[in-house]
């Protein structure tokens, strides 16, 4: 692998990052022949205005999120900050509070919310700017920690570097769950999936070149590898790759990896991913590279993921959008978490989640 860059900061307009906007849903209200409008047709006007998905304007100052989850149950968005190391709870009204302050967790990359178990997985980075980083050692830190939904309190935390004892830089991307309550983590530094118990017992779950980085971002990061990571029917791993392609892994078979054959690449560099509930999966790809809008893509399955659809939905005008997850009412979010300004060293005063289209 290629000697990481260490200089923190992206030239050109990959840096410049917009307001998110995204894109809303229109409510159309329909109006008498005079001009005016019956009670009835205002109630109905006023209700659709109501259920139109809108920005949400986060108040959590310098948390610079990477990506982000959401539990229904409660209404809640859960993000991670990778400045401070914690885990953040947003209402849909923009209000956040800490629920998770671990002093293990270094930068808080990763966010799933496992309801069935009533906890949150949190991967464990270090990109040598949070609080807590080791500033003339980054990503040295890579693991997950699982914590329980309504307290924050630590369930346990792995350290996954003394699993693999390589001495090699890693970054834990993301994070996915099967129904057994296995997890499975992704390294975007080196070829390697790691299988996790629900008591926080690792194993490498397999290691593939088909998974190796090839994608440079310049002045920052070489080979970038594994960006995303979900658990889909048929029991397999669907992971995303920061160029652009995609790789099934069953998991009875991790030996038998391949290659998603896609009717067109995704965008690179593809960030996050949500799964959908027709099995589709909804991709984000960041203009990082470009400084053009954030894609949001739909990649539709055919033949049990061996081969797959892709057409593009949506797009977000802040180009280093990472993420897309579920919310309120069938919705869909983009997070824009303004990774531009902390790879920058600059402040900001909140972050952004977008309403998008996924078909």
């Amino acid at each position: 692998m290629k000697k990481t860059k260490l200089k923190i900061a992206i030239a050109g307009a990959a840096l410049v990052a917009a307001v998110a906007t995204g894109t809303a849903l229109a409510a159309n209200g329909s109006s008498a022949g005079s001009g005016s409008t019956s009670g009835a047709e205002q109630t109905r006007t006023e209700q659709a205005k109501q259920k139109t998905p809108s920005v949400i304007k986060a108040d959590g100052s310098n948390v610079f999120p990477h990506s982000l989850d959401f539990d229904a149950r409660s209404n809640t968005f859960f993000a991670g900050s990778l400045k401070r190391g914690t885990v953040s709870a947003i209402s849909p009204d923009g209000k956040v509070r800490t629920l998770i302050d671990d002093p293990e967790m270094v930068s808080a990359q990763a966010v799933l919310v496992d309801r069935e178990r009533d906890r949150i997985l949190v991967s464990n980075v270090d990109y040598g700017t949070a609080d807590r980083s080791k500033k003339n050692a980054p990503f040295r830190v890579a693991g997950v920690g699982s914590y329980d939904l309504e307290s924050g309190k630590q369930d346990w935390c792995v350290d996954l570097t003394a699993v693999t004892l390589d001495g090699k830089q890693h970054l834990i991307s993301d994070v996915t769950v099967a129904p057994d309550g296995t997890a499975y983590a992704v390294d975007e530094l080196t070829p390697t999936v790691f299988r996790i118990d629900r008591k926080g017992r690792a194993s490498v779950f397999l290691q593939n070149d088909l998974l190796k980085g090839t994608l440079d971002i310049p002045d920052f990061l070489n080979d970038v590898g594994m960006s995303a990571v979900e658990w889909v029917e048929g029991n397999q791993l669907i992971i995303t790759m920061a160029d652009g392609s995609l790789v099934r892994v069953p998991v009875k078979h991790p030996e038998k990896a391949q290659e998603v054959k896609l009717s067109a690449p995704l965008g690179s560099p593809t960030a996050g991913m949500r799964l959908l509930k027709d099995g589709s999966i909804a991709a984000v790809s960041s203009g990082l590279l470009t400084g053009k809008p954030a894609q949001i893509q739909r990649v539709e399955p055919r033949n049990g993921w061996k081969k797959a659809t892709v057409k593009v939905t949506d797009t977000v005008e802040d180009p280093v959008t990472s993420d897309v997850t579920a919310g309120p009412d069938g919705t869909t979010y983009a997070l824009s978490g303004g990774l531009a300004d902390l790879l920058a060293g600059k402040p900001n005063d909140g972050f952004s989640l977008s309403p998008v289209k996924t078909d």
